[in-house]
């Protein structure tokens, strides 16, 4: 009996110190969201760093821009009972490649935005709510006016954007666009010098990266391509993963802002690089789209509930989460706009060019390019990319 007491005595003091020490260190982080908002990203990166040291080792965190708090923020050890993180699902994942960077270096000063979509919005807000003074540009002005009415500044032209900026980045819908942006009439290049630097987030082909960078380079600025693998949430949440090529002395610098709107970052050596990625990983998510379209109406055919397929599909070794997050929509045939039909064919026609490039046979992208062109001739190009599945009910 008495041991029993001693063993509740004991589970009881166990709970008591594993409460009060997430309640110091919740306090500690409402101290220092007062103080700072890139200190809270930053003191939150080094519980998760904590926390994936011991449970997740195969992920690669870039601690040198997590470093361990100062000692007055501390958390003193009060016995050698273990206590959970705080935070164990707000890590950031970086790349190997993404050293070099620490918390001591200093946000540019000002950062310029071209492009208000469905992408560039998003991104800017969260520049914005982190403290940076941003600069927005976008053809229609009345897109730039939400984020004018949160504390950002505009500018008419592109090229007057990059001049009253340290750093510009572009989010423009194509390869014609970005090269517009960028280098025709009042472009940012025009804008651009020495010191300066033009980020740019678009999707495009690796030529059309090499062109801008060129024309940026011309001017004594420094170019980095970054293109990002994620749709509207993920922008919206700061989830974007950057797939960086070109200036690494650009990548360190803008490393912190890629950090604020993603949640992960690779570094790929030389312009060009981070296109083919960006168009590798498009061609690939637009080919398994079709083939889950083709599976949701056939279980349907044959008499199954698409609904348990969805379930059976992201329980399994296939499971994906674009499955779980459009399935259900898509049984539905509705198709609210996160990725547009139509950027997803233009990474496939863009993909298959690669392809072509280095003589690398792709037949089932190319079946998918087909679809997706048969579901734009339905009128489906502003739909989200999920509406191909109605390229398929069209060939009944």
């Amino acid at each position: 009996m008495n041991d029993l007491y001693m063993e509740e005595v004991s589970l009881s003091k166990y709970k008591q110190t594993k409460q009060f020490a997430r309640k110091r260190e919740l306090l500690y982080i409402l101290l220092i969201e007062k103080a700072s908002p890139v200190m809270t990203l930053l003191v939150k990166s080094s519980y998760s760093h904590r926390f994936l040291s011991s449970s997740t080792p195969t992920m690669s965190v870039c601690s040198s821009f997590c470093p361990q708090l100062r000692s007055y923020f501390r958390q003193k050890p009060i016995n050698s009972l273990p206590t959970k993180p705080l935070f164990p699902l707000s890590f950031k994942v970086f790349s190997s490649q993404a050293t070099g960077v620490s918390a001591k270096d200093e946000l540019p000063g000002r950062i310029g935005f071209l492009g208000m979509g469905i992408m560039g919005t998003p991104m800017a807000r969260n520049l914005l709510k982190a403290g940076c003074d941003v600069t927005v540009w976008n053809r229609t002005k009345s897109k730039c006016d939400p984020l004018i009415s949160l504390g950002a500044k505009y500018q008419p032209s592109p090229d007057e954007v990059a001049a009253s900026c340290d750093v510009t980045f572009a989010m423009l819908a194509d390869p014609e666009s970005a090269m517009d942006v960028a280098c025709g009439k009042h472009g940012a290049a025009s804008g651009m010098g020495p010191g300066k630097g033009y980020v740019d987030v678009s999707t495009v082909d690796g030529d059309t990266s090499k062109l801008i960078n060129g024309h940026i380079k011309a001017t004594g600025a420094s170019f980095l391509e970054a293109p990002v693998s994620g749709s509207k949430k993920p922008a919206e949440d700061g989830q974007l993963i950057f797939l960086a090529a070109g200036d690494k002395s650009l990548y360190n610098t803008v490393a912190p802002l890629l950090d604020i709107m993603g949640k992960s970052r690779f570094y790929l050596g030389d312009v060009g690089n981070g296109a083919a990625m960006k168009l590798v990983v498009n061609m690939i998510m637009g080919s398994m789209m079709a083939t889950f379209s083709e599976g949701l109406l056939l279980s349907e055919k044959v008499g199954l509930d698409p609904n348990v397929l969805v379930e059976v599909v992201t329980q399994g070794a296939i499971s994906a989460p674009m499955y779980s997050l459009k399935g259900p929509s898509m049984i539905e045939s509705l198709y609210p706009t996160a990725f547009p039909l139509k950027h997803q064919q233009k990474d496939l026609r863009l993909a298959l060019g690669l392809a072509e490039s280095v003589s690398q046979s792709t037949p089932i992208a190319a079946a998918a390019n087909e679809l997706y062109k048969v579901a734009k001739s339905h009128g489906l190009s502003d739909e989200d990319f999920s509406a191909v599945i109605e390229a398929l009910k069209a060939k009944k």
